[in-house]
């Protein structure tokens, strides 16, 4: 797969694809990486999940934005975030996870914004609507471009939340119900010790109820990506890619 570092919009961004040369990708796929991560922490996905299901490597374009706050200033020099995150959840505290899940994290509009940037870019540059476009992502990465499909005017082909979490309770229920039909993957571990596995059903109950259509991925395992979980995502795309 070929890799080029570049910007769409205002963000950072890894794109790789396989895509034969003159030719536009028939599906695009937007990852985002969680708190605390380096900003190529998902990029080896795309070769993953291409030698799983090897038509996504010739006809699908992966991008790997990086998120726009450093977390150097934190002693974590390679560290990106999309938005802030409470104190009590950064120095480990007793977590009030009601709070947390009504809650509107500060910079959460300004990670939007950027997302919303990129996206019109790819848009432009790929001849792909947004309904052509899955987007996803880990941990906060997941939260952000959730919070991104319940807003955007057009919905895009699908969403992917791995080991995400409920935040923005109140809006995206009212929002969510504009999204009915949206086929969403969501995977989760039930031993997750930073975002735990209750939280993952809130927001799995929060999109079902809204009739948006959720794959539900549970495994054993704490806040990672579950090999099983990986093959699901990559059934997932495929299917993307196929339906018109």
């Amino acid at each position: 797969m070929r890799r080029v570092s570049t910007k769409l919009g205002e963000l950072d961004c890894q794109v790789f694809d396989a895509v034969p040369e003159g030719t536009s990708p028939e599906l695009a796929v937007v990852l985002c990486h969680g708190y605390g991560a380096p900003a190529t922490d998902l990029v080896p996905l795309a070769r993953e999940l291409a030698q799983l299901q090897p038509e996504l490597g010739a006809k699908v374009r992966f991008v790997f934005p990086a998120a726009p706050l450093s977390l150097a200033a934190m002693g974590m020099p390679s560290a990106r975030a999309w938005f802030h995150l409470p104190p009590e959840v950064l120095m480990g505290q007793e977590r009030d996870w009601k709070k947390f899940a009504v809650s509107v994290p500060e910079g959460l509009a300004q990670a939007r914004r950027g997302l919303m940037g990129l996206l019109s870019a790819l848009s432009a540059a790929t001849k792909l609507p947004y309904g052509r476009i899955v987007l996803g992502g880990f941990s906060q990465g997941g939260m952000v471009t959730t919070d991104l499909a319940l807003r955007l005017e057009e919905a895009p082909a699908g969403l992917c939340i791995l080991s995400g979490a409920l935040i923005c309770q109140d809006e995206w229920k009212q929002r969510a119900e504009r999204r009915k039909g949206l086929p969403v993957l969501q995977g989760h571990g039930r031993h997750d010790d930073i975002l735990p596995f209750h939280q993952a059903e809130s927001l799995r109950d929060l999109l079902k109820n809204a009739g948006l259509l959720v794959d539900f991925v549970p495994f054993d395992g704490p806040h990672t990506i579950d090999p099983d979980e990986l093959a699901k995502l990559a059934e997932f795309l495929h299917v993307r890619l196929l339906k018109r």
